[in-house]
Formats: structure tokens, sequence, C-alpha cells
């Protein structure tokens, strides 16, 4: 019976449900002092996120502490590379970095076609865990970058302020580009698939860096490729939702709607009733609390929750920060924003 699945399930299919599902992106990290204990024990980033025992516990750590009603699998965006032939490294303090950055054809037709049950067998073994720990008190999650993003991490070879080097690759040697894009669309639906199978039930797809795009070039390299995802998904698990995220989407909220997914992430430079009236009403709608707003008091983050649940009455709901939370971010105010979207019924009932 379907009131016995999960509340974010629930929700995420457009079923009726009594209360926006609450997360947090990056909820599992360096925000909390077990996260912040355990790292220094375990200094390397893929360590933490490939050895099973280690994504587990960091994945169960908020749940433990507040019980939100969605476990996301503690990893990386990146983690599937190594898989298709490209190393890479997260350095504390500097981010992602790409041993050999990908600019030519013929370092593109070397790419190895991703098996993710042999490449990613830790990541199947901690979303099996997961869900056999979380039962039904919360749904699980599992994630992918999306192809644009990958590919501006592999293709710049690091975090980048202006994308200089793939946007040149789009305007001198778009081909290039889309061969790269077309390998990694089908190399993300896969693991997807494979993360599905494994005991993710909602799943969420991160376009970092499309935000970075104007709006006629995410037509041609962003959406095209997240749709190619979407519909090979759904092709293996039509009924499994599928969130889209990207950072900056102010300009392309419509557009995401067009790439086949169920809900689509706002961040919080949109208001939520503008976001909404600028979706089809069919979308559900994930966020989109301001992370910094976790810095204020508890009166505040408790004002804007009901303020962001009351824009969105009536749409299919996940309430959710605009993006992850912020390092440093005051434990006990994320267990405010937690604890208020839980009973954000009973915080409306008293205004």
């Amino acid at each position: 019976m379907t009131e016995t699945l999960p509340l974010l399930l629930r929700a995420a299919r457009g079923e009726s449900v009594s209360r926006p599902p609450v997360w947090m992106m990056r909820q599992a990290g360096r925000y909390m002092k077990v996260y912040r204990e355990l790292r220094d024990n375990h200094p390397s980033f893929r360590e933490r996120s490939e050895n099973p025992d280690l994504s587990y516990e960091i994945s169960m750590q908020p749940f433990r502490e507040f019980k939100p009603d969605g476990v996301i699998l503690f990893s990386d965006i990146l983690t599937p590379l190594p898989g298709m032939g490209i190393d890479f490294d997260i350095v504390e303090s500097k981010g992602p970095l790409i041993n050999e950055p990908i600019r030519t054809a013929e370092q593109i037709n070397k790419l190895n076609t991703l098996e993710p049950k042999e490449s990613l067998p830790f990541v199947g073994e901690v979303l099996g865990r997961l869900r056999e720990s979380v039962g039904n008190q919360a749904a699980v999650l599992g994630f992918v970058g999306a192809p644009w993003t990958l590919a501006a991490y592999v293709v710049e070879g690091k975090s980048s302020k202006n994308y200089s080097v793939i946007k040149a690759m789009a305007f001198r040697e778009p081909n290039l580009l889309h061969n790269l894009l077309e390998h990694f669309a089908d190399s993300i639906a896969k693991y997807l698939v494979y993360q599905i199978n494994s005991g993710a039930q909602v799943v969420q797809m991160f376009d970092s860096w499309a935000g970075q795009l104007s709006p006629i070039d995410y037509d041609i390299f962003a959406a095209p490729y997240q749709k190619r995802v979407v519909d090979l998904v759904k092709q293996a698990h039509p009924d499994t939702p599928i969130i889209l995220y990207i950072s900056g989407s102010a300009g392309v909220i419509e557009r995401m709607a067009s790439t086949g997914v169920d809900i689509v992430s706002l961040d919080w430079t949109v208001d939520m009733s503008e976001g909404c009236s600028r979706l089809p009403a069919g979308i559900g709608i994930q966020g989109n609390v301001d992370p910094g707003l976790l810095f204020g008091s508890p009166e505040i983050i408790r004002n804007r929750i009901i303020d962001t649940v009351l824009k969105a009455k009536g749409r299919k709901h996940i309430l959710n920060l605009g993006h992850g939370i912020l390092p440093g971010t005051p434990e006990e105010n994320a267990r405010v924003f937690f604890e208020a979207g839980k009973n954000v019924n009973e915080l409306i009932s008293k205004l």
C-alpha cells in the first residue's frame, strides 16, 4: 500500500501528503561535528566517498541526528569518472582537480564505456544498506552530475570562474564537445539506473554549472543531454521521480521543465511564488530557502520556511535549501530547519 512508502517518495510521485517532505542538499558533511571528526581520521575525500563503510556512516549521520525525510548517498558527482578512464582528486579548500583534462578527439575516443556494477560496486552496496537501515522512515536518494557540468570539470580541469576553456570548445569545436556530452549522457543514464536498481527511490541530477550558459546555449549544450539522461532512465524506471537542480537557474526555469524531469529544484534567487507561476502545474518544485538564512535566528528560519511552504501550497513541493548547506552553519540551526519543516502545519495554524 502506498501509504506505507516514505513521505518524500509519495510526494515526489504527486500523491496527496500531509506536509511537504524536507531534506537538505549536502546534509551529510562539513557543518556536522561528527563528520569533521571522521574527516580528521580519513582526510582523503575519495576514501570517504568510495569506502562503503565510510560512505554509509556519513550518509546516516544527519538521519540519526535530525531524521530528515530523505537520506542521500554520500558521494560526489565526479565519482563515476575513473570508470570512464578519467582520474581526479578532490583537494580540501581547492575542490576537484582533473589530472589530465579532456580536450582532444583522441582523448574522447579513448574514454571507457561506464559499467557501474564493475567500477562502482561501493555505490550499490551503500544504497542497499541505506534502504535496509531507514526502511520507510525516509526515502533513499541517489544523484549524478549532468553531462554539461561533468564536461565543464573535465575540460577545464578544475572549478572555474568563467568557464573560458569549455566555452572556447563549445564555440570553436562544437562537434567535439557534443561527442563528449553524448558519452557522458549515456554513461550517467546507466549510472542512475544502477543506483535505482541498488536501492535509490528518488534521484537528483545536478547540472551545477548550466546556469553559466545563456538560454540559447543551454538549449544546445545542456538541455538535450539532460533530456537524453531522463529518457534513458525512464525507459528502465518510469515511476522513479527525477529532480533537476541548476545553480543560478532563474533564466532557464521553463527550459528545465521541458527536459522530462518530474521536479525542478529552485535556487534561492527566485521567489517561490514566481517559480510556481513559471512552471507547468504537473511539475513538482523543490527548494528554495537561502542556505545563508541558517546563520540567522530560529525565528527567522521558521518564518522563511512558513513563507516558502505557503507560496508553494497546492503544488507538489519538497522543502529544501536553494543550494547545499554551507560549511560553518550552526548544527542547531540545521535542527531548527528540519523541525520547522516537519511541524510546518502547526506553525502555520498559529499565524
